[in-house]
């Protein structure tokens, strides 16, 4: 190649990306107001809806952010974890990691909310990553700017669901690796499990650390309201037995959770070793004295599970309803 068209290249190339950078372009694809000229009420409206729905159903937050987590650390952040099981594969929302989640059709509500407006311009997995971002901000969170323009997958991943989404009883060393293959450091695994300073755990989660003997890494004082909410050993997973994350401020996203793992009542055993790894305790120390700073990470970490390899361009589909791909639908 001659070097005045290898100059030309590398010119068109530097033009690309500073023009990708001014747009707000990442690497995934993904950019800010992706839906400016298509859809530009989309984000006004699925911000509305969830505020109408947290209104009429306080827990609904707790389930749009629980969302990011179980459908963008799986794979892909492609909405996959909406899909209904059909007669040849099984629904993400089915599987044990999934156990407890709820309220999946208010996202149909919210769904429909933007067909109205758009039809068949706004995808289900930036239905779920922006209802989160707002479920996030309803409970005191921060505002976090994410961006959009992800498309939906076609087919369930409920098949490595436990390959790559981290459970409440693995290692430190094991969440870690997980979340450090989606790019999120240290101080943002600690962040997101900060997300435990809302909603609940069912005593199935738990008992195993209250019989048949009380694990005596529980903070004694914290022992009595366990067993009162936990009083089966064996428990009944549809049974309404559960105990809050944080009985202090059980509805408000805040750094009072890294004050209770530190003080031994936090509820699973990766809250334990959260507070007491050598590798994460000097961050649950900083996120206790400092809500900025808890915030900051957190909002850094969850702009990075969102753009976790979505599907963008020509991949994948926009849903008609999310809780289906159009060819099944269509078959329907």
């Amino acid at each position: 190649m001659a070097p005045s068209s290898s100059c030309l290249c590398l010119f068109l190339l530097a033009v690309f990306v500073l023009s990708a950078v001014g747009n707000g372009e990442s690497s995934s694809g993904l950019m800010m107001d992706f839906y400016k000229e298509s859809c530009p009420q989309a984000e006004d409206i699925i911000r509305e809806q969830v505020k109408l729905l947290y209104k009429r159903h306080k827990n609904t937050a707790f389930s749009w952010l629980r969302n990011i987590f179980h459908d963008c650390a799986v794979q892909s952040c492609d909405a996959s974890l909406l899909l209904d099981s059909t007669r040849k594969t099984l629904s993400e929302k089915e599987t044990d990691r999934s156990f407890g989640m709820r309220n999946f059709r208010y996202l149909e509500d919210i769904k429909d909310a933007v067909e109205r407006e758009c039809p068949g311009v706004v995808s289900c997995a930036d239905i779920l990553v922006l209802s989160g971002r707002d479920g996030i901000v309803a409970l005191g969170g921060p505002f976090i700017p994410l961006k959009t323009g992800r498309r939906d997958g076609k087919k369930s991943r409920s098949t490595v669901v436990e390959q790559y989404l981290p459970d409440h009883n693995e290692s430190i060393s094991s969440v870690l690796d997980k979340f450090a293959a989606m790019g999120i450091d240290a101080p943002g695994v600690v962040a997101l499990l900060g997300s435990h300073s809302v909603g609940r755990t069912h005593c199935v989660k738990l008992v195993h650390r209250l019989y048949p003997e009380v694990d005596p890494a529980l903070n004694p004082d914290h022992v009595p309201h366990m067993l009162k909410k936990c009083y089966d050993p064996i428990p009944d997973p549809k049974a309404v037995q559960y105990v809050r994350n944080d009985r202090g401020t059980p509805m408000k996203l805040d750094n009072n959770y890294y004050r209770n793992i530190l003080e031994n009542k936090g509820l699973l055993m990766v809250d334990h070793e959260l507070a007491h790894d050598p590798r994460t305790r000097p961050y649950v120390k900083k996120m206790a004295k400092s809500q900025e700073y808890f915030f900051q990470h957190f909002g850094r970490a969850i702009a990075l599970l969102s753009e976790n390899n979505p599907l963008t361009g020509d991949q994948g589909e926009i849903r008609r309803h999310c809780n289906v791909s159009n060819k099944n639908h269509s078959e329907e």
